[in-house]
């Protein structure tokens, strides 16, 4: 039992605080149809002719619909539900925003310093990169195995083509050879695209950078994508800023797939937990046509158990979790230094904003000399502390923020500032402070050298070159932490379905790639959405050595292939395997699937949960080899996480609780003999862990088969203690105002607000807001409003399908369901949520909360 000992080392060992909740962006007014395959629309169109515009009409075997903006707001929600009448339509979906992925951005470069490293000048020699080490990579690419001919898409921001290391040129011929803009530069989400034939990223770097890890050809930097053979497709749905709509990713997917791609990958998502968004829903059917989707996992690892992200969470679609890289590259900009007046010294450091190092010539002075200080420099100085105009002030990288560093230190008139980190490598500081003329950041054990020697008496000075001209060092630095392990960012599963998400894990955190030349020509970023399109380039090399694409074969090749790693919450590991639902399958190996004579007949084993337990379930073994192979079979364990502790609303991670309490299973065969060319059934019976059901635990482990032909395989199952549908989904009913992007609760009595009718200007109205504070998720939302104890009927905006556990906001202008406008009075809004596998029927399943009161009068 390691319980309590490894909480409250994950407790101490990182701290924590919890991150604002992300508030549901759906589009007011606007919405997804799909028509009935044998169905006529002139029907549908005839009737929405006067009611708002058709934005995009889909005419694929895959999807046939429409995406549709209502005129009036007022009534648009009651004329959608009145679609569902219609003869030709098939089902009507609110369209959502999906903004572009938050990954952290590591390190840019720029061509002047690109240009001082020598060019590698073949992807054919020795494959050294660590993401491709980390996966087995680099054992194809030794075979020639480069994704020839396979035609992988890319859904995001565009490509910068133009790039040299993504080859130059756009159309037939070029690495980038086909693809779409749909939206144009100046789509945020909220306006109307402006689509054309060039796909080219310019502007915001993301599908550059994720394009570089799946085909970068040879540059200067040393590397290369995965898949260096493929030819790659663009469909760019993000313009400069802002979001992406449903219906433009269903295009993008569509278009994607009548264009003939083999492989189609998106680094994009949000947070859901369900698997019928309309997005996912054409995901999944794009799959089910024998095309592989792989969809990153999400970067929301810090909200704990039960946070899926669509389209991931679609059903036969493979979630992309990531691994930190084993080593932390960065492109660091040179200067010297002299300790006492010596020679001068060379040191990197990733060069911050702002950047005036140009001609600088200081002696160092640091807060503390104590290396291992955590909070050095956030504190204010004491009244003692010199004038520090005419030094570099050295601060360690630690628990308060650069900008509160950066403060302390001009508060005694600092110019200038050098971090150093507190773990591997360096990365772009920024402290926008007036008066702070520079900062940068070095390495932890340059730091580290410099304090001890401030410590010891003496003088270090800095000599700092002009850092658009200077020269610039790749260094790559072992990441001992974390590298090799699953990141602390990437979202956790399962789905409230209780499927399991993610299904396979690779190298998401510090990876190198290409970027934008105007933004810099290279970068170092961090997140699932670098994890997925390897993935995708491993798919590609998969199915060059095997011949198919077969989505199915291959993800359960990959899952079966894969290294399972320990627990690790960002400080060290544990000496327990990370859940199914952090890591899935674990880290992909790219060779032993593309080359395993052992095919399973599933990627992974759902037991679900409680109330709808299944105990036993089988698997089959197929020898594809030429000779009879036997199979021992076996378990392992992985820590179970609790998804509650104290409150309803789930466990943030690092603070998840594990136990290492582990299911019981037993085999029809500990033992198993399968002829060549033949099949054996496993018939697996699971004893969940004796655990607290009303904490909701979610087990997992990995059923272990050694073959006499050395294949050494694992087939990850998961299930969970207690009931999903008991659980409580609605923490708080709560009013806000329309105006307040955080949606926060007006704790204020006797609230107004003046509202202002159809065709009237609305721009102006403060609205009432009914949010519904969801703990957990739910498939079904009501909004109603209450006239004391009565109610008036649902509201716009009501109800929502397949809720997240998010807060959920629906503004009221006044207008009921039916578009009869409620006098002017008092009210308070009734939210219910019911519960997951409940009875819409069934008012006891339920969650029910009401609103403060409010008052409404209108202009």
């Amino acid at each position: 039992m390691v319980r309590s000992n490894l909480l409250l080392s994950l407790l101490a060992g990182a701290a924590f605080t919890e991150a604002a909740r992300p508030v549901k962006n759906f589009i007011p007014g606007r919405f997804i149809v799909e028509f009935e395959d044998a169905e006529d629309s002139t029907e549908f169109s005839s009737h929405v002719s006067s009611l708002g515009e058709t934005i995009r009409t889909f005419d694929s075997s895959i999807f046939k619909g429409a995406s549709i903006s209502f005129n009036d707001l007022a009534t648009a929600e009651s004329e959608a539900s009145n679609l569902m009448s219609l003869r030709s339509v098939k089902n009507v979906w609110q369209q959502r925003l999906y903004s572009v992925p938050n990954d952290e951005v590591i390190w840019t470069g720029n061509p002047n310093e690109a240009s001082q490293i020598s060019r590698r000048q073949a992807y054919n020699e020795s494959d050294t990169f660590s993401p491709h080490v980390m996966t087995q990579v680099d054992k194809l690419r030794a075979q020639g195995i480069v994704g020839t001919g396979i035609k992988v898409a890319v859904i995001d921001t565009g490509i910068d083509y133009r790039h040299p290391a993504l080859g130059g040129c756009f159309g037939p011929g070029c690495l980038v050879s086909y693809g779409y803009d749909i939206v144009g530069d100046d789509y945020t989400g909220a306006n109307t695209p402006k689509p054309d034939d060039d796909p080219w990223d310019g502007c915001a770097g993301h599908g550059s950078h994720v394009a570089g890890i799946i085909a970068a050809q040879a540059n200067e930097l040393g590397f290369t994508g995965a898949a260096p053979g493929v030819t790659l497709g663009a469909y760019r749905v993000f313009g400069c800023d802002g979001s992406a709509a449903d219906d433009v990713l269903i295009e993008a997917y569509l278009r994607a797939y009548d264009a003939g791609s083999n492989i189609i990958t998106a680094s994009i998502g949000g947070s859901s937990g369900w698997s019928e968004a309309p997005w996912s829903v054409v995901v999944s059917r794009i799959v089910e046509q024998g095309v592989p989707c792989t969809v990153s996992a999400g970067n929301s690892g810090d909200y704990g158990l039960f946070y899926a992200s669509t389209a991931a969470d679609g059903k036969k679609v493979t979630a992309i979790a990531s691994f930190d890289n084993t080593q932390s590259p960065a492109l660091l900009v040179t200067s010297n230094y002299s300790v006492d007046g010596g020679a001068d010294q060379q040191f990197g450091y990733a060069l911050g904003e702002p950047g005036a190092w140009a001609g600088v010539n200081l002696p160092l002075w640091a807060p503390s000399t104590n290396p291992n200080d955590t909070a050095g420099g956030c504190a204010a100085y004491p009244a003692d502390t010199p004038d520090l105009s005419g030094k570099i002030v050295l601060i360690r990288r630690g628990s308060c923020t650069f900008v509160q560093k950066a403060t302390n230190a001009r508060a005694f008139g600092a110019k200038y500032i050098m971090f150093y980190n507190n773990v591997v490598g360096a990365t772009a500081a920024a402290a926008a402070v007036d008066g702070i003329l520079a900062v940068g950041m070095t390495t932890a054990a340059t730091g580290t050298a410099w304090v001890n020697a401030i410590a010891a008496g003496s003088e270090v000075v800095l000599d700092m070159l002009d850092p658009e001209t200077a020269p610039v060092i790749l260094q790559t630095t072992p990441n001992t932490v974390t590298g090799g392990y699953a990141s602390t960012y990437t979202s956790w599963g399962p789905t409230f379905e209780a499927d399991v998400k993610p299904q396979l894990s690779s190298p998401g955190g510090n990876i190198l790639s290409t970027y934008p030349v105007p933004l810099g020509s290279y970068a170092v970023l961090s997140g699932t959405s670098m994890a997925c399109p390897l993935a995708a380039a491993v798919y590609a090399l998969v199915a060059e050595v095997r011949g198919t694409f077969d989505p199915a074969v291959i993800e359960k090749l990959l899952s079966s292939t894969s290294n399972p790693q320990l627990l690790n919450d960002g400080t060290g590991a544990y000496p327990v395997l990370a859940p199914v639902a952090q890591q899935g399958s674990g880290l992909i190996q790219a060779y032993d699937a593309a080359y395993a004579s052992t095919l399973l007949s599933t990627s992974s084993l759902a037991f679900n949960d409680t109330d709808n337990f299944v105990d036993t379930l089988n698997f089959t073994i197929s020898n594809l080899g030429t000779e009879d192979v036997t199979y021992d079979i076996a378990t392992v364990g992985a820590a179970t996480g609790y998804t509650f502790s104290t409150t309803v609303y789930p466990d943030n991670f690092p603070g998840v609780e594990f136990d290492d309490t582990f299911a019981t299973l037993e085999f029809s065969e500990a033992k198993v003999t399968v002829a060549a060319g033949a099949s054996s059934v496993v018939q697996v019976t699971v004893t969940p862990p004796a655990l607290d059901a009303k904490r909701l635990p979610v087990y997992s482990g990995y059923i272990t088969l050694n073959g006499t032909n050395g294949d050494s395989l694992s087939l990850p199952y998961q299930g969970i203690v207690g009931s999903l549908h008991s659980t409580t989904v609605l923490a708080e009913a709560y009013l806000a105002g329309s105006t307040d992007t955080n949606l926060a609760p007006i704790t204020s009595g006797n609230t107004s607000f003046t509202l202002y009718k159809t065709n009237s200007n609305t721009t102006a109205a403060v609205q009432p807001v009914a949010v519904a504070d969801l703990a957990f998720g739910s498939p079904l939302v009501k909004y109603e409003v209450l006239s004391g104890n009565s109610s008036l009927g649902e509201i716009l905006g009501s109800p929502i399908y397949y809720a997240s556990r998010d807060p959920h906001g629906a503004a009221w202008n006044g207008t009921l369901a039916d578009g009869s406008y409620a006098p002017a009075g008092t009210y308070k809004f009734q939210i219910s949520a019911l519960h997951i596998f409940g009875d819409a029927s069934d008012k006891s399943q339920y969650d029910v909360g009401t609103t403060s009161e409010f008052t409404i009068s209108y202009a």
